[in-house]
């Protein structure tokens, strides 16, 4: 299916103009967020037709890449979860030189390994809350060893899909027994309370910082993608050396990785000594109405066409 649109908006893009493309934007995919990666891929296929791209949203997995077949001059890649972020399908679009949007296959293998990273963040000085790695043979001890409150999610894994903030030793060793019945392993870190924040990367710059707020007892799939009363703030009130602090390590965290064009940075503050704590970087956050990295961007004058625009662009300029 080949759609035209409107010319793109010239906007505040600040790169260099590419011409119309032939576009592919692969959504969907095997992992638990699959309908998410969906949602995002519709959004993203729409803003590229408008922009006047001649575009195919196309549904891939491991058993089937029929979707690379199509020649294409670029891939956004709007898959969330395994097989789409950890790497995979990266590593087959490099092996057919083909130009897609966003980190390359070795980062984003890093940055979906939650322990990977935090390697990574304690080498470049960034703070990330206390953690184990647990597994079926060092299970039995776990509440002995390590204390509560404590948050117990697998090692690779998005949209905080089987995660589980825990406040007993009984409830703390259920829960990484959960995890570790499904995945093999489970990660359980130091539960930070106090705010929620997340900082989208774009280029080299740091987006607004948006504080998170939910009813629920933290920002789970429900709260990111089905709540409609999640409130996200771009004015949080916090001190202005504290949201400084956050961008300017959000970045650091992003380069640590080795992660190129877009990302989003989550993190906690401790509520008590205002230190904030790095979670994870997500190399393809999501393009809902409800995502982060989208309201970022408008808030900076970028509107959700433009951004897509930026990301072909920059993307495609990193692999000239």
């Amino acid at each position: 299916m080949t759609v035209a649109g409107a010319k793109p908006t010239a906007g505040s893009t600040r790169s260099k103009r590419i011409p119309m493309l032939d576009i592919t934007v692969l959504a969907g995919g095997p992992s638990d967020e699959r309908e998410v990666s969906l949602a995002s891929g519709h959004a993203v296929y729409d803003a590229l037709c408008r922009l006047g791209h001649r575009v195919e949203l196309r549904d891939i997995g491991p058993e089937n890449l029929s979707a690379l077949d199509r020649p294409a001059d670029f891939v956004f890649v709007a898959l969330h979860g395994e097989f789409g972020e950890d790497g995979t399908v990266q590593t087959e679009l490099e092996r057919r030189h083909l130009p897609y949007s966003g980190t390359r296959a070795e980062a984003s293998r890093v940055a979906m390994n939650k322990v990977a990273s935090k390697r990574r963040f304690e080498s470049a000085g960034v703070s990330t809350p206390p953690y184990e790695i647990v597994e079926r043979d060092n299970l039995a001890t776990l509440a002995s060893r390590f204390g509560v409150p404590a948050v117990a999610k697998p090692i690779s894994s998005g949209s905080s899909v089987d995660t589980w903030i825990v406040r007993t030793p009984a409830d703390l060793t259920d829960a990484a027994s959960r995890v570790v019945d499904k995945y093999g392993s489970a990660l359980v870190e130091r539960y930070i309370a106090g705010p929620e924040l997340t900082v989208g990367i774009l280029g080299t710059e740091a987006l607004p910082v948006c504080e998170i707020r939910t009813k629920r007892e933290f920002y789970d799939y429900d709260a990111k993608y089905v709540d409609d009363d999640t409130q996200y703030l771009l004015d949080p009130d916090l001190p202005p050396e504290l949201i400084d602090r956050v961008r300017s390590m959000s970045l650091i965290a992003h380069e640590a990785l080795g992660c190129r064009v877009f990302s989003r940075v989550d993190w906690m503050v401790d509520a008590n000594d205002q230190e904030p704590y790095v979670l994870e970087v997500n190399t393809i956050p999501g393009f809902t109405s409800h995502s982060l990295l989208p309201k970022a961007a408008a808030r900076v004058g970028l509107d959700f066409d433009q951004l897509c625009q930026r990301i072909v662009e920059l993307s495609m300029l990193l692999d000239a």
